[in-house]
């Protein structure tokens, strides 16, 4: 260099002059750093749902929003109505337009103020990357770093720069943010209306806010077309269609969609990812969520009157263990009533909703849906006293089958069986099914533990019934499909702290016992005796379905799976305050109800899968075991093979009784009139529960030997002793005869057995019941009748010697 300056004889301050030059030339072929050019600065984060709906956007560095398109993404005419709006000679300048910035200047000058920068869209996109400030040696700086920055990208990518960056009012920065919050679609879907609308925007948008007034917005548009057809880009006929063609802006209002789950979602990624992360795809479907939201809000109101006024629901997909709805609260915006607590995360108590695990357990040690468990008066010492379990309706209901006592969710039999598993397995299984909110030793929560007194999320819940309904398999719940990355590459997304691998599933039951515990969730007849045939959660289509509530009235639970879904509702307060007069059955499960019904509104519907290894026997409705002939009532259960009952009944005994004295008849049997009745002969351990009965202290029969109580009267044409046979007319039951319905035992195995005597001559035998034909008796002589209350009369009509006759009547009286 000093040769150089030797040479050529310059002075030292010319040779620093030509040095400054020189260098200040080199600067404007000096690229733009690549990071510069970064769109991290200005991207914002979208979840979205399974079907790419926007739920929610977080918010860019620069508080606005913001998507990067790449340039494929981006139709012609908006590229076109962006230049003819702020740039018609981009494709000629250099970088900077002399001529725009001296016109500016002029009209600066006049105003002593900025009131036109002359920049072009280069130079907006150094404004927007920089931020430098609006001075003349900013606006010096921002002219260079323009001229430097188209000689680093194409103009291309400088206009994609631009449409990516630029604000366009309303906190949104880019195309596609604008796109979606004024019109609602993708950029790539805009018409050239709409595009030459949204592009005249950037140059004021404040002033231009559409929402404060469209007219101005649209004089600009107008102008903005007028261009577009002076340059060429478009024909008069697109012109004047464009122009004609109505703005129709989204209303304004950005509330969060499915705000608890997609915060969720965001807290399921960690905070050093999320700025390398543009979408996140999500399993939830907002047509479904927007539904379940609809039907909270709406049942939750219903139940005012009842001192709720919360609730949350959870939908899971049983093939994948997808969330596809999650309601975290009626309304998140409702300060009032902690509307932004996530109720689908709340611990709380579960009530009876845990029993299906507790008799799980009790199948997979040995027993079976036809076990007989006692519902007696049960005490059981503790730390702090004695724990004496009670029934929802405060009534003990002597022995009930395993079928029965969890269908009509009884509290002590769940007890007995847990306290002769063992708290220590029970906890251990609900751990096995995902209730990891249960995280005190067994000795904390007690044999309470059955009864739902520790404390699990709805999620959790909902999540091992989807077990239940998977055939016992578990898998996590997952709330995320892929994620997008700032490239634009999506990528299925795993959680890093699930515990079971993607699509592995851990067993938690075997697929027979899974079986026989959602056969009793779905049996109507099971939980009848509680509920009532008719009750809400009795839908048109198989759902096996569980109710609870905490013992303090503070929880409600309804939790259920058909094939499909799995649905959780609880209903409740956030705020700890007890409902009233209000059951599991009443309150979440009126909602359970009608999202299922949404759910599976297609009407193709299936039943759940039989395992290998599932039997069906018929066993006596009383003791579980093969019905003997004194059974007065049997039925159909399942069982896992190799564990099907092998004795008969010994619960049911036949006697014959005095009908005019209503004791066992004794001594001599001949002219007295007598009654074949059924006996249920229980074990000692019964007597207690006898004696406190009112029935049992009326009707219990003084019988040596077990201890029993009068069953469903029946007459008999078995092996018994009788009175003598009529030639035609009804033997059994006795004119005069009275009869007892049994509270605590079914209607349907409290059955009348009516004997009809006809010999050879007649034919066509016809039953009347209170004069209305009953049954026609060509085979059999016997036919069944539910008992009813009140007064009825029977007799038979029959054909004999081509001639009708009629038998006696016989009167009797129901109890």
């Amino acid at each position: 260099m000093r040769r150089l300056i030797r040479l050529l004889r310059l002075r030292p301050l010319e040779s620093g002059v030509m040095i400054a030059a020189a260098a200040f030339i080199f600067s404007f072929f000096v690229p733009i750093p690549e990071e510069d050019l970064s769109p991290l600065p200005v991207i914002s984060m979208r979840i979205t749902d399974r079907n790419d709906r926007t739920l929610r956007e977080v918010l860019s560095d620069q508080g606005g929003r913001a998507y990067w398109l790449r340039p494929d993404e981006i139709p012609k005419h908006l590229i076109d109505a962006t230049i003819a709006a702020e740039d018609r000679y981009f494709y000629s300048h250099p970088g900077i337009n002399p001529f725009s910035i001296a016109r500016a200047f002029v009209q600066d000058i006049r105003s002593r103020r900025f009131v036109a920068g002359g920049s072009t869209i280069t130079q907006q996109v150094v404004r927007n990357i920089y931020h430098e400030p609006r001075t003349i040696f900013g606006k010096m700086i921002e002219g260079w770093r323009a001229i430097r920055l188209e000689k680093t990208i194409s103009k291309k990518d400088i206009i994609v720069e631009y449409l990516n960056r630029v604000p366009y009012g309303n906190g949104t920065y880019g195309i596609e943010a604008a796109s979606r919050l004024y019109f609602g679609m993708p950029a790539a879907h805009l018409s050239l209306a709409q595009s030459a609308f949204l592009a005249g925007l950037p140059n004021s948008p404040s002033m231009s806010n559409p929402y404060k007034g469209i007219d101005k917005a649209k004089r600009r548009q107008l102008i903005i077309l007028k261009r577009m057809l002076s340059e060429n880009y478009i024909t008069k006929e697109e012109c004047g269609r464009a122009a004609d063609e109505r703005i129709i802006l989204q209303d304004p209002d950005r509330q969060l969609r499915a705000p608890h789950f997609t915060e969720m979602v965001l807290n399921s990624i960690p905070a050093d990812e999320r700025s390398r992360i543009s979408s996140i795809r999500t399993t939830l479907d907002y047509e479904i969520q927007n539904t379940v939201e609809i039907l909270l809000k709406g049942h939750i109101a219903s139940l005012r009157k009842s001192h709720v006024t919360n609730g949350s629901v959870v939908v899971i997909d049983n093939l994948t263990g997808e969330v596809i709805a999650l309601a975290g609260s009626v309304d998140y915006f409702d300060s009032l009533h902690d509307g932004q607590f996530n109720g689908a995360l709340a611990k709380r108590q579960p009530g009876s909703a845990l029993k299906p695990f507790v008799y799980g357990l009790a199948l997979e040690a040995g027993m079976t849906a036809a076990e007989v468990l006692p519902d007696i008066p049960f005490a059981a010492p503790t730390q702090n006293g004695t724990f004496v379990p009670q029934n929802y309706d405060r009534r003990f209901h002597g022995p009930v089958r395993l079928r029965t006592a969890l269908g009509c969710s009884y509290n002590v039999p769940a007890v007995r069986v847990a306290d002769k598993l063992g708290l220590d397995a029970v906890l251990a299984k609900f751990h096995d099914a995902g209730l990891a909110s249960l995280d005190r030793p067994a000795s904390y929560y007690g044999l309470g533990l059955a009864l739902g007194d520790g404390e699990v999320t709805l999620l959790e819940l909902t999540r091992a019934y989807s077990m239940l309904a998977r055939s016992g398999n578990y898998i996590p719940d997952k709330i995320i499909l892929a994620i997008r990355n700032i490239n634009g590459v999506e990528k299925p997304f795993t959680s890093p702290d699930s515990s079971v691998p993607a699509g592995v599933a851990r067993s938690v039951f075997s697929p027979q016992v899974a079986y026989i515990i959602t056969s009793i969730l779905s049996d109507e007849d099971a939980r009848a005796p509680a509920f009532g045939i008719d009750s809400p959660v009795s839908l048109p289509f198989p759902c096996a379905v569980k109710t609870g509530t905490s013992k303090d009235y503070k929880d409600n639970w309804t939790v259920g799976f058909t094939p499909r879904w799995t649905v959780g509702v609880w209903a409740g307060n956030f705020d700890a305050k007890p409902m009233r007069t209000i059951s599991g059955i009443t309150g979440a499960g009126m909602l359970f109800r009608d999202v299922m019904l949404y759910l599976e509104q297609s009407g193709n519907w299936s039943g759940f899968r039989v395992p290998e290894g599932i039997v069906h026997v018929k066993v006596c409705a009383l003791s579980g075991k093969l019905p003997g002939n004194a059974c007065t009532g049997t039925m159909d259960e399942v069982f896992i093979r190799g564990t099907e009952p092998t004795e008969t009944c010994d619960m049911h005994l036949k006697i014959l009784v005095d009908a005019r004295t209503g004791e066992p008849a004794r001594g001599p049997i001949r002219g007295r009139s007598l009654l074949t009745e059924t006996i249920e002969v229980l074990p000692p351990s019964y007597d207690s529960w006898l004696e406190q009965r009112e029935e049992g202290r009326r009707n219990r029969l003084p019988v040596p030997g077990p201890r029993a109580r009068l069953g469903t009267p029946v007459s008999s044409t078995g092996d018994l002793q009788r009175p003598a046979a009529v030639e035609f007319g009804i033997s059994a039951p006795e004119n005069g005869a009275v009869f007892k319905i049994d509270p605590s035992l079914r209607r349907e195995f409290q059955m009348l057995d009516v004997a009809v005597v006809a010999g050879p001559a007649y034919h066509d035998v016809k039953l009347l019941v209170d004069g209305k034909l009953y049954a026609e008796l060509s085979d059999t002589k016997i036919a069944r009748w539910a008992l009813l209350p009140g007064g009825h009369a029977f007799s038979i009509i029959a054909e004999r010697k081509n001639k009708t006759v009629r038998s006696s009547t016989v009167r009797i009286t129901v109890n």
